[in-house]
């Protein structure tokens, strides 16, 4: 499971950059296999596929297996490339904030324990 997927079942756009990201590197996964990597069940894997599908984002393609059964790969087409490109962007601005207002709240809490233990209390 990777960093995103932690975020992805309560973001949809962590899901969609997530699924982007993974295809992106493992065209061949089946639904299921996603389902797996991504933490979310079938169902809404498939609805995430489908409106990438659907958003022209991604494209299906066909291809045989090493046991000769007939397998789907999914491919990000440019369209999907420029998507995943502002969804890595827009997700890296909003960690970055939450990491500067996580520090801040850090830096004020290790101030109140350091005036308490001063205080000798």
């Amino acid at each position: 499971m990777s960093p995103l997927t932690l975020h992805a079942t309560a973001d949809p756009e962590a899901t969609r950059l997530e699924v982007l990201r993974l295809l992106a590197e493992q065209p061949e996964l089946s639904q299921r296999e996603l389902s797996r990597a991504l933490g979310l069940s079938l169902g809404k894997t498939n609805y995430v596929l489908r409106a990438l599908l659907e958003r022209g984002q991604l494209k299906m393609s066909n291809f045989r297996r090493s046991d000769r059964k007939l397998a789907y790969a999914y491919l990000l087409t440019p369209a999907g490339v420029r998507e995943k490109l502002r969804l890595t962007r827009s997700f890296l601005l909003r960690k970055e904030a939450e990491f500067e207002r996580l520090q801040a709240t850090l830096a004020t809490l290790r101030a109140e324990v350091e005036r308490e233990t001063r205080a000798g209390r």
